[in-house]
């Protein structure tokens, strides 16, 4: 065996750690995280109500009937937990604030893959308690239209993870603002007003606008929520739905070579100004 590959084995087991210890640390919170289970059910029979009013009173609108707009609710009401589209802040901001990151980038593990794991696991532990009972729930009390190919499932799956990943990485690259400015509290107000707005989670990108709709397709938000929500639906199956999950995977690039970029010009910066 080559070292080169005992060194990517060990490199591999170091990031698995990392993931599985992000899920430990979530499931400690395992009372507000059903505490959240309790406030999505509730918002989802808020919104499920009023999408099924507007469907009844229009006929349908985007392509969508009371099975399909049902699952498009409660899908995304189980994802919530996974994203971070609330979060006020990574841990990393403080670290940056504080100066602490310098101990970071001495560590042997990759600042920004590291903490993607560990969030990673996080995203992964909120589904059990909130993502999975959430769908349970919706689909108890609305009968909601799913696929019934294995396949979308497991692509859908996959677009989760996808999506989970976009999410932390977009958080990720405006937390490395922080290098050069002193409060992000502005960026990040922004970020939560805009961000699932443009992601599909009060109206179905689908209905949006064209032009509208155009914008929130030069984003990386519809990737984070409305890809995984018509995958896993069924909305979108084939190679319709493969080419959703490739255009996750461009976005996943992007964000993710932005915040490498970020993040060195970071470093930099602050070996010059700390020595």
């Amino acid at each position: 065996m080559s070292a080169t590959s005992v060194d990517l084995r060990g490199t591999a087991g170091v990031y698995r750690r990392l993931l599985v210890a992000g899920f430990r640390r979530q499931w400690r919170y395992k009372l507000a995280m059903f505490a959240g289970l309790f406030t999505n059910c509730v918002f989802g029979f808020v919104r499920a109500a009023v999408m099924v009013a507007a469907i009844d009173a229009t006929g349908g609108f985007g392509g969508y009937d009371a099975g399909s707009i049902g699952a498009y609710v409660w899908i995304s009401q189980g994802l919530l937990g996974a994203l971070q589209f609330m979060a006020a802040e990574l841990e990393l901001a403080e670290r940056i604030r504080t100066g602490d990151i310098a101990v970071d980038f001495l560590r042997p593990v990759d600042v920004q893959l590291g903490n993607l794991a560990s969030d990673l696991g996080r995203a992964l532990c909120t589904l059990i308690p909130r993502g999975i009972p959430s769908l349970l729930v919706g689909a108890l009390t609305f009968g909601l239209a799913l696929p019934s190919t294995p396949e979308s499932y497991l692509l859908g799956l996959f677009s989760v993870v996808l999506a989970a990943a976009i999410s932390f990485l977009s958080l990720f690259v405006l937390t490395t603002v922080g290098f050069w400015v002193v409060e992000t509290r502005g960026l990040r107000t922004l970020y939560q007003t805009c961000g699932p707005f443009l992601a599909g989670l009060f109206v179905p990108v689908h209905v949006f606008p064209d032009w509208l709709r155009a914008i929130a397709g030069c984003t990386p938000f519809p990737s984070m929520l409305q890809v995984p929500v018509d995958v896993l639906s069924g909305r979108v199956a084939g190679w319709d739905a493969a080419h959703l999950v490739g255009t996750q995977i461009f976005w996943l690039l992007v964000v993710l070579a932005l915040g490498r970029v970020l993040l060195a010009a970071g470093r930099r910066r602050l070996e010059v100004q700390g020595g």
